[in-house]
């Protein structure tokens, strides 16, 4: 099956999609510098391994993680249990002036930071639509 933003053409032109649970886990911060497009994502208990990126059709970064549940030996009862629960998926529609194969990521501290290098001479893609009398 096709994802989301495939099958609802109107999807394809929002700057970025999202689906998630409803806690903290992959909440995301983009910041667009000079230089750079920098991603903070929270992934609280979460480690690389627990995280995968990758760049879909040319352009589009989809960030998916995966928290594991803790196992406890203690006896009791839980009344809460949030931590390391969560997962998510997130995709972002990148602009056609990064560096794609510079991409680079890093997780420490429980936020998720990604480093999307911008091209200083970035080949602007011009395509020529032909026009006739009649569709």
């Amino acid at each position: 099956m096709a994802p989301s933003y495939m099958r609802d053409p109107l999807l394809h032109f929002l700057p970025f999609r999202f689906s998630t649970d409803d806690s903290a886990t992959g909440q995301v911060d983009w910041l667009e510098t000079p230089n750079a497009h920098i991603f903070k994502v929270n992934v609280p208990g979460m480690n690389k391994d627990d995280i995968k990126i990758q760049v879909e059709d040319g352009h589009i970064l989809h960030i998916k993680g995966e928290g594991k549940k803790e196992e406890d030996k203690t006896e009791g009862m839980w009344h809460c249990m949030e931590r390391g629960r969560g997962s998510f998926s997130r995709q972002f529609g990148l602009p056609e002036d990064v560096k794609m194969d510079h991409i680079k990521a890093q997780v420490e501290n429980g936020v998720l930071t990604i480093i999307a290098p911008k091209d200083s001479n970035p080949k602007t893609r011009v395509q020529n639509i032909n026009i006739s009398s009649k569709l």
